[in-house]
């Protein structure tokens, strides 16, 4: 699951993640969000990490990241395996 995340994520017609935010391995960063490390400790509840990838506007309205749940960007299916993958980080 987690490297099914990590694919969705790297996607740049999926996740997409790279757009905004730094992962350590990836490729060409962007720099509009904070950078992707040690997540278990920004998130140690897993849910609170899913609810942010789903509807990060739930939290901050002026949130420039994509809704990827509401606006349906990605299934329930993988938003889970991007949580899983984030979650390693």
């Amino acid at each position: 699951m987690v490297a099914e995340g990590r694919s969705i994520a790297m996607s740049r017609t999926k996740g997409n993640c790279l757009a905004c935010h730094l992962i350590e391995d990836g490729e060409s960063p962007g720099n509009i969000g904070p950078p992707l490390l040690a997540m278990k400790a920004r998130y140690p509840d897993k849910a609170k990490l899913r609810a942010q990838i789903w509807d990060p506007t739930s939290v901050n309205a002026e949130s420039a990241m994509v809704p990827f749940g509401r606006m349906r960007v990605l299934t329930e299916d993988e938003i889970d395996k991007v949580v899983e993958y984030i979650w390693t980080l």
